[in-house]
């Protein structure tokens, strides 16, 4: 049984986070530098099977592709090349990381811990993987109907 994962990439930090074994909970794994991402997940990948990514997309409020979209496309672009078994989807990143300062207040961070853009960007992919896990949830839910 694989996990899955969800990526929330950007030019300086990209913000991982996976489900447990059993798919139910989604869990920050960490934030890593862009340039280090795929060293990062060579040696996570040889010690966990992932069997879903999940990517998140940038749009803009009128449902366009936001200016970071096209990063987004060359990771994509590169993760298919090296992990061509893994499927890839998309889920809306919109307002992911207002969401996610509003958690990290919420859940009583210190302010000195809250402006570390990593944190920020590892509560962001969480919550893409939990918006993932909900629609999918729910997709399924309305085919049994």
């Amino acid at each position: 049984m694989g996990r899955i994962m969800a990526i929330d990439y950007g030019q300086k930090r990209v913000g991982i986070a996976v489900t447990d074994p059993l798919k139910l909970i989604a869990n920050g794994l960490t934030t890593v530098m862009t340039h280090e991402v795929f060293g990062f997940l060579d040696a996570y990948f040889l010690e966990e099977n992932v069997e879903t990514l999940v990517l998140g997309y940038p749009k803009q409020m009128n449902n366009q592709d936001s200016e970071s979209f096209s990063f987004v496309k060359q990771f994509e672009t590169a993760f298919r090349r090296k992990y061509s078994n893994i499927p890839i989807v998309y889920e809306d990143e919109r307002f992911t990381s207002k969401i996610a300062a509003q958690t990290l207040v919420t859940g009583g961070m210190k302010k000195k811990d809250r402006q570390k853009k990593e944190n920020l960007d590892m509560v962001s992919a969480t919550i893409i993987l939990q918006s993932y896990m909900e629609r999918m949830t729910l997709t399924n839910e309305r085919e049994k109907e």
